[in-house]
């Protein structure tokens, strides 16, 4: 994915005169904006590497919003959803937040809330897919290491001294020194507790996450 991508808001109600309020609302405050009236007018269009969020109305033709968040998440997708709702839709509103939605709005949707939400989704999205790069990245590094380098690693951050390690693995201390260095400069670690940290986030898995 180009890092420079410009994020896009997509927005998607079968109401042509909610869905073109919405888009100019959207549009006047400098975004790139896409409409859709039909849950697979979005699918077919949609871009996993897009940066972005989605603006979506719980009542929809097709499948509902909770539906369509339900679709989202079975097939990896880590767009911000704001949902946008009657209040009588509360209940759906409250099981699709539960299933990850960003947040949701009532309707009639004033223009400065709909910007803040629209604002607030946008940069959880660009801090998601940092944390996706950056658990990549440090996966790649972690898969340069030997399997002797990864069994040092595993060691090194339970706490274990050198000395330890040297018995628990039947190598020198001075062997043990020099893995330990490897390890460092392989996966760009600054420090030790930086190591940690990176271990932690590969134990992890890295996960991005749609909530605020």
């Amino acid at each position: 994915m180009n890092k420079a991508a410009q994020p896009v808001v997509h927005v998607l109600d079968d109401d042509d005169e909610v869905r073109d309020d919405l888009t100019a609302m959207v549009r006047a405050a400098g975004y790139v904006v896409v409409s859709y009236s039909r849950p697979s007018q979005f699918l077919e269009k949609l871009d996993h590497a897009m940066p972005g969020a989605l603006v979506l109305d719980v009542r929809l033709p097709e499948m509902s919003g909770l539906e369509l968040q339900r679709h989202l998440n079975h097939i990896g997708s880590i767009l911000p959803v704001i949902l946008i709702t009657n209040h009588a839709d509360i209940p759906m509103v409250v099981e699709a937040m539960r299933e990850g939605a960003f947040d949701f709005l009532e309707k009639p949707v004033r223009s400065q809330d709909l910007l803040e939400r629209v604002s607030a989704a946008i940069q959880k999205d660009a801090s998601n897919r940092n944390s996706i790069r950056r658990h990549a990245d440090i996966c790649a590094r972690f898969q340069t290491l030997s399997a002797r380098e990864k069994e040092v690693l595993q060691l090194v951050v339970d706490g274990r001294a050198n000395k330890v390690i040297a018995l628990d693995l039947g190598l020198s201390e001075r062997t043990v020194e020099v893995h330990r260095g490897n390890i460092m400069d392989k996966m760009g670690a600054q420090s030790l507790a930086h190591l940690v940290r990176m271990h932690m986030i590969i134990e992890s898995g890295g996960g991005a996450s749609r909530e605020s």
